[in-house]
């Protein structure tokens, strides 16, 4: 036996048998798996990770291979889908606006500040999440119509009616968009350090211009995430839309609207509508994971 054939027995006879050597591609009689799947994903939960995949796929692969692509053009080119586009675009921007006013302070005073009921008063910022938005269309009616608890007063004193004008799509816009900006501007906040903050008072600036020079430029990415997020939930707001602002061509009806009435009349326009709410979804997804979601910039 020769120097190495003896090294060999040592050495099976110290790890119980022959020395196995490793072979590129994976190990000699076992299949490789799918690239990018674990080994062992049990069966009983691949099927129906696959079946839920198919089912949320399923629709919007149904909405491309129906869309009529020939007449494309000439269907979002049509005076009633730029009027319809131009609407939704001004009043989701204007309604996430008046969320970065409202919500910012709101998140901050959530994520700063220590007060009795502050967990009741973050359900209920949370609320519209989960609330219908036609209850919640319901809800801004008697609120801020004109026979409303506010709204009577806004009219008697300032002759300001919102119901069925544009400045109510972007309040019934506000009311279902602003909670995704609070709750993001409050998750960066908490994440944020306060250190800095108190440092900043403690060499004599105020709460305020502590807040405004040092945790605004902080938390400014999720500031900007919130922002996409408020103003996508805007754009394709429904419910509590035509509840409150109603169905008006040229005042109050948004591209969702817009999609309701054509796909009774014209379902071919309703298609073309769909796919620019489309796009301008995946757009908003595709722009938050690559820049905030995943923090790759």
């Amino acid at each position: 036996m020769t120097d190495l054939g003896k090294a060999d027995a040592v050495t099976d006879r110290l790890t119980g048998g022959p020395r196995r050597r490793r072979v590129r591609g994976g190990v000699p009689g076992v299949r490789r798996g799918v690239p990018g799947l674990r080994r062992g994903v049990p069966l009983p939960l691949l099927l129906p990770a696959l079946v839920g995949l198919a089912f949320l796929l399923l629709p919007l692969i149904a909405l491309l291979v129906r869309a009529p692509w020939r007449s494309l053009p000439e269907q979002l080119t049509s005076p009633e889908v730029w009027q319809a586009l131009q609407l939704s675009l001004v009043t989701a921007t204007a309604a996430t606006a008046v969320s970065l006013v409202l919500g910012v302070p709101l998140a901050w005073l959530l994520a700063r500040t220590d007060f009795p009921g502050r967990g009741f008063v973050r359900a209920l910022v949370t609320l519209p999440l989960v609330l219908p938005p036609v209850v919640g269309g319901v809800a801004l009616l008697l609120a801020l119509g004109r026979n409303g608890v506010v709204g009577q007063w806004l009219d008697s004193a300032f002759g300001i009616t919102l119901p069925f004008t544009t400045a109510g799509v972007v309040v019934a816009e506000t009311f279902v968009a602003m909670p995704f900006l609070v709750i993001s501007v409050e998750g960066t906040l908490r994440a944020a350090d306060p250190r800095y903050e108190e440092a900043a008072t403690t060499l004599g600036a105020s709460r305020f211009t502590a807040f405004r020079r040092v945790t605004l430029p902080l938390i400014a990415p999720g500031i900007a995430a919130g922002s996409v997020l408020a103003w996508a939930r805007a754009l394709g707001e429904f419910g509590a839309t035509i509840t409150f602002a109603g169905n008006f061509p040229g005042r109050t009806q948004t591209m969702p609207l817009a999609v309701y009435l054509a796909l009774q009349s014209d379902p071919a326009a309703a298609i073309a509508l769909s796919l620019v709410l489309l796009a301008v979804s995946i757009a908003v997804l595709a722009g938050l994971r690559d820049r905030w979601m995943t923090g790759v910039s």
